[in-house]
C-alpha cells in the first residue's frame, strides 16, 4: 500500500484558472500514484535534473520533487508549456508548495538543445491524448492539452523521436496513454527502435478511459 506522500495544494488557482489551464483529473492522479509506486526505482537511477512535457499546473513535477526530498534526493526540476497561462500556474504551483521548478514557454523540450542533450534522468509526459482531427492539434491554448489528432498520438509521436537525445543513460521516460492510442505498439517500437526496456506501472478506468502509465529506461 503506497504511503500517500501529500498532493500539492493547488489552493492558489482559482476556477477561472482552469478556464484556460488544464484542471488535475483522473490522468493526473493516476501520474501521482505511478511515480509514488515507482519511487525506489527512481531512487536507483539516482536522478538529478527532471523534464516535464506539457506542465500544466505544475502539480506533476511539484509532486515527483517534493517525494524526492523526502527521501534526501534534490532535484532540478525543468518543465514545459506552449501554454503561456500554464508556465504562469506552474510557477505559482511550486512557490505555493515551496519548491523551485523552472517553467519555459515552448513547444516540446527544443530550447533545451544542445545543452541539456542525453541530460534529462526524469522525462514526464501527461500529452494531449484525446482522438481528435488533425486540425484541432497545435494550438497554445487549453485546446494543446487534451487535442491529440489521429490516434491520440500525433504529439505524443513527436516526443518519441526526441526520447534518445533526452534521456541521459539512467533516465526513465514516464507517459500517460489511454487504449486509444495503442500503447503496446509504442512499447513495441521503443524496444526496436531505440533498446528501450518498458513496463506499465499502473492502470486505471476512468469513465470510457483505459488508463495506463508507462514507463521506459535503458537497461542497467
Amino acid at each position: 500500500m503506497l504511503n500517500m506522500h501529500p498532493t500539492p495544494t493547488l489552493s492558489h488557482l482559482k476556477p477561472a484558472d482552469y478556464q484556460h489551464v488544464y484542471e488535475p483529473a483522473e490522468d493526473t492522479f493516476l501520474f501521482l500514484d505511478a511515480l509514488e509506486a515507482d519511487v525506489n526505482f527512481i531512487i536507483s537511477r539516482s536522478p538529478v535534473v527532471s523534464l516535464e512535457i506539457g506542465c500544466g499546473t505544475g502539480i506533476i513535477t511539484t509532486f515527483l520533487q517534493t517525494l524526492l526530498t523526502s527521501h534526501g534526493i534534490p532535484l532540478l526540476s525543468l518543465t514545459t508549456d506552449i501554454n503561456p497561462q500554464a508556465c504562469k500556474a506552474t510557477a505559482a504551483t511550486a512557490l505555493s508548495n515551496r519548491t523551485s521548478v523552472d517553467a519555459i514557454r515552448t513547444d516540446l523540450a527544443f530550447p533545451l538543445f544542445p545543452r541539456m542533450e542525453n541530460g534529462i534522468d526524469i522525462l514526464l509526459f501527461n500529452p494531449p491524448y484525446v482522438v481528435t482531427e488533425s486540425e484541432e492539434v497545435g494550438s497554445t491554448g487549453i485546446e494543446a492539452a487534451w487535442a491529440g489528432g489521429k490516434d491520440g498520438r500525433e504529439v505524443v509521436d513527436r516526443v518519441l523521436r526526441l526520447i534518445p537525445r533526452m534521456l541521459s543513460k539512467n533516465g526513465i521516460f514516464y507517459l500517460v496513454t489511454i487504449r486509444e492510442n495503442k500503447p503496446q505498439e509504442i512499447m513495441e517500437y521503443m524496444s526496436t527502435t531505440y533498446n528501450l526496456r518498458s513496463d506499465v506501472v499502473l492502470s486505471r478506468k476512468a469513465g470510457t478511459e483505459g488508463l495506463s502509465i508507462l514507463k521506459f529506461y535503458y537497461p542497467a
